[in-house]
C-alpha cells in the first residue's frame, strides 16, 4: 500500500466519550437526524444527535452490531442470534427472525444496506474462531447466505451505482471487490483488491464517499485511510487510539466522518496509555458520504 507522507492528512477529536469495549457499526439515520452505533460486548445500542451534542445509550439483552434504518421508520437490529425491529421512542423490541440461532459460536458483525435498500450482514466467532463466520443478504425480508468459511468479515460497502460491493475477512489483510447484477447479487467470485496484510493494521469496517472512495478503519494502526478506485492510499484520518473499527458519514450534508473505536483486548497498561479508546471519533475532511437508503424489508 501506499504510504507517501505527502497524502492529506486529518486529525480525529473525540466526540462522545463512551468508551465502549467494542464499538462498532456506526449507521447515520438520516430521517431523524441521528448516528447510532453500538457496544456489541456490553449489549448496549448508543446514539448521537449531532445539531444537539445530545447523546445517550438503550441497554439491550443481546449483541446487537448495528440498527439499520427502516423504511416507514424505526430501526432493525443486527444481532446475535435474531434480527428484530427496534422502536427507539419507547425502546421496543419486537423478534423479525432468527440468525444463526442454532449457531452458539458465532454473533452478527459487519453489515451494511446496499443500493437496492437491501442488508448485507456478517457472522463471526465469538472468540474469532477460524472459518466460523458467513456473509448474508437480506432482501426484501428474506435472508439468503451469500458466503461461508470466514473469520472476521468486515469492510461490507457498496459503490454508488451498485456495480461492486466491497468486504474483507479481516483476519487475510486483504479487501476483496464483488461484481454486482442489476438486482445487487453477486456475480462470480470476488477479486483481491487492496492488500494490507503486509503492513501496520488489520482491514476493519469501510464506507463508501460521494467520489467513490473508501475509507477503511486499519484496526490496531491508528488510523483510517481512504482508497482510490484502484485500492491505493490517497489519504488518512489519524486517531489518538489504535483500534477504529469503523468510520460513518453523518449530519444534514454527510460532510462529517465519525469512527467507532474499540478497547477489545487491552491490558491495564494499554488502557492507560490510551483512556479514551472505545470511544466515538470525529474528523472534519471537508469530503462528502454517499447517501444510503433505508431498509426495505417488503
Amino acid at each position: 500500500m501506499q504510504s507517501d507522507m505527502s497524502i492529506s492528512t486529518w486529525q480525529a477529536e473525540l466526540a462522545v466519550d463512551c468508551r465502549c469495549i467494542l464499538g462498532e457499526g456506526p449507521q447515520w439515520d438520516a430521517v431523524n437526524q441521528r448516528l447510532y452505533w453500538c457496544n456489541i460486548l456490553e449489549k448496549q445500542l448508543h446514539w448521537l444527535s449531532p445539531a444537539s451534542g445530545e447523546s445517550g445509550h438503550y441497554q439491550l439483552d443481546h449483541m446487537v452490531s448495528l440498527a439499520a434504518p427502516l423504511e416507514g421508520g424505526g430501526l432493525l437490529l443486527v444481532g446475535e442470534d435474531r434480527l428484530s425491529r427496534f422502536d427507539p421512542i419507547n425502546a421496543a423490541v419486537e423478534k423479525f427472525c432468527d440468525f444463526e440461532a442454532d449457531n452458539p459460536v458465532t454473533r452478527s458483525n459487519d453489515a451494511r444496506i446496499d443500493r437496492h435498500g437491501s442488508l448485507w450482514l456478517s457472522s463471526m466467532g465469538k472468540a474469532a474462531e477460524k472459518g466460523a463466520g458467513s456473509l448474508y443478504r437480506l432482501h426484501r425480508g428474506k435472508l439468503t447466505q451469500l458466503r461461508t468459511g470466514l473469520t472476521i468479515p468486515n469492510a461490507i460497502c457498496f459503490s454508488a451505482n451498485g456495480g461492486f460491493a466491497w468486504f474483507t475477512d479481516t483476519a487475510t489483510g486483504v479487501v476483496m471487490r464483488w461484481t454486482l447484477d442489476s438486482d445487487g447479487w453477486p456475480k462470480g467470485e470476488p477479486q483481491p483488491w487492496a492488500d494490507f496484510s503486509a503492513t501496520q493494521g488489520n482491514p476493519d469496517g469501510a464506507v463508501v464517499d460521494s467520489q467513490g472512495c473508501l475509507w477503511l478503519a486499519l484496526w490496531g494502526a491508528s488510523q483510517v485511510v481512504r482508497l482510490d478506485h484502484d485500492g491505493q492510499v490517497i489519504a488518512r484520518v489519524e486517531l489518538p487510539v489504535s483500534q477504529p473499527s469503523c468510520p460513518a458519514f453523518a449530519g444534514p450534508e454527510l460532510k462529517t466522518l465519525y469512527i467507532t473505536t474499540a478497547q477489545e483486548g487491552f491490558s491495564a497498561e494499554q488502557l492507560a496509555q490510551e483512556p479514551t479508546a472505545g470511544s466515538l471519533y470525529v474528523a472534519e475532511t471537508g469530503i462528502k458520504g454517499l447517501a444510503e437508503p433505508p431498509l426495505r424489508l417488503v
